[in-house]
């Protein structure tokens, strides 16, 4: 998947720490560094439930 949308990307907050998120290309993911967890993204959509995160 390519990058999201930078103006999407800038709003979007991690669910837990309301921390930004940050785009990880190799692994198609949002990363929260705060929360130590990396978000999952599913034919397009951020899927940015804790309980579909990864730890990092």
């Amino acid at each position: 998947m390519s990058e999201p949308d930078p103006p999407l990307l800038a709003k979007l907050v991690c669910p837990l720490t309301r921390a930004p998120l940050r785009w990880d290309a190799e692994r198609s993911e949002l990363v929260s560094e705060a929360a130590g967890l990396a978000f999952p993204v599913r034919d397009g959509v951020p899927v940015l439930l804790v309980r579909e995160a990864r730890p990092l």
